[in-house]
């Protein structure tokens, strides 16, 4: 081959192996937001195969399951298309060395990468690449093994959470279930409790979701739970609560929903996703007012206390959400999950009283 050929083998070989070790590193290693084109590339392409995928399911469950796979097959294609083109840079590489054509740089470069040893190098400079190959591959491998530790680590730290959430808000888990099942245990201490956990919660989410994107699209468990309904249930709990119960405001309560803001403002930044920057109370929100007053009519009708003045109780509560309405409304299309549905307080059925003593009334049973 001509010189001129194997120097430009041999830079498009480095210039290609630079690419792949930079989204290696940046992907696992770099512990702070980074935008890695070929990460971004790969996810695009595989979330929406699995999403067309998923249109043929005919019930959400079904979907569910089948998106589901996605992120962990994600993750493996990573690595398949990481070591795929190292096996291309490196062979450019071996024909930049010396090897005689393309098909036996290429056997060479396979062999060094999985450490097989069925192709031998012949001079200094072919077996120095082999060698340099041969831990390139090895480390790809490594970061792959310590990195998935990481990500299931942070993945049930966060299921953790949303599991507990069933306990205080029922299921399908509610904003107004929150308070109901407070009211019934006449207790509303017990939320000052949940906005602590669930600020702590909205955080960490902030750091782990930006860090480790692939995160966002890990799926509960359970159909029936899904991260993104868990805070947007908090969010509306907290926010109903300041906005429409007729005790005290809770300042945890704001808290809780001022560090869930800002949590979803980082993920929407790294998925370019648009949302106001100055909320204010006239840009509309996806709660209808129709809809607050069945939530209100339920909660009144569970003896939760009420403020007197439904509509400044209403601007309060849209004052709330609109922090964070915009962006929750996204995460349901962008994560392919249930929107809640708060038409279901015009059916849902009332929690009991709990926590009594001497209650002879069948009716009634202790939760």
């Amino acid at each position: 081959m001509a010189t001129w050929f194997r120097i430009l083998a041999g830079m498009i070989g480095f210039a290609l192996q630079i690419m792949v070790l930079d989204a290696a590193i940046r992907t696992f290693l770099l512990p702070r937001v980074a935008r890695v084109r070929l990460t971004r590339f790969i996810s695009q392409v595989m979330g929406r195969t699995f999403y067309v995928i998923s249109r043929f399911g005919r019930s959400y469950k079904t979907q569910d399951r089948i998106l589901s796979l996605g992120a962990p097959i994600t993750l493996l294609t990573f690595q398949a298309l990481w070591l795929a083109l190292s096996v291309v840079a490196f062979a450019f590489g071996f024909v930049a060395a010396g090897a005689s054509n393309f098909a036996d740089a290429f056997q060479l470069s396979g062999s060094s990468l999985f450490t097989l040893g069925t192709s031998a190098a012949h001079d200094g400079g072919q077996v120095t690449l082999s060698y340099l190959e041969a831990g390139v591959g090895l480390t790809l491998l490594a970061l792959l093994i310590a990195f998935v530790p990481t990500i299931y680590a942070a993945f049930q730290r966060r299921e953790f959470s949303v599991s507990r959430l069933a306990v205080r808000s029922g299921k399908p888990a509610t904003p107004w279930g929150v308070i109901e099942i407070a009211q019934s245990v006449y207790s509303y201490d017990i939320l000052e409790e949940l906005w602590r956990e669930w600020e702590q919660w909205f955080i960490e989410l902030g750091e782990t979701h930006t860090t480790l994107t692939i995160l966002n699209y890990y799926r509960s468990p359970s159909a029936e739970q899904t991260w993104i309904g868990a805070a947007s249930t908090v969010l509306d709990a907290a926010a109903l609560y300041n906005a429409v119960v007729d005790l005290p405001p809770s300042s945890r309560a704001g808290l809780c929903i001022r560090s869930g803001w800002i949590a979803l403002r980082h993920i929407c930044d790294y998925f370019r996703i648009p949302y106001p920057t100055e909320p204010n109370r006239s840009i509309p929100i996806a709660v209808t007012r129709e809809e607050f007053d069945l939530v209100l009519d339920h909660l009144r009708r569970s003896g939760v206390p009420l403020v007197a003045d439904v509509e400044a109780a209403w601007w309060d509560f849209v004052g709330w959400r609109v922090n964070y309405d915009a962006m929750i409304e996204a995460f349901y299309t962008q994560f392919s999950s249930p929107r809640t549905d708060w038409r279901l307080a015009l059916s849902q059925p009332l929690y009991g009283r709990s926590n009594q003593r001497g209650v002879r009334d069948s009716s009634t049973p202790n939760m």
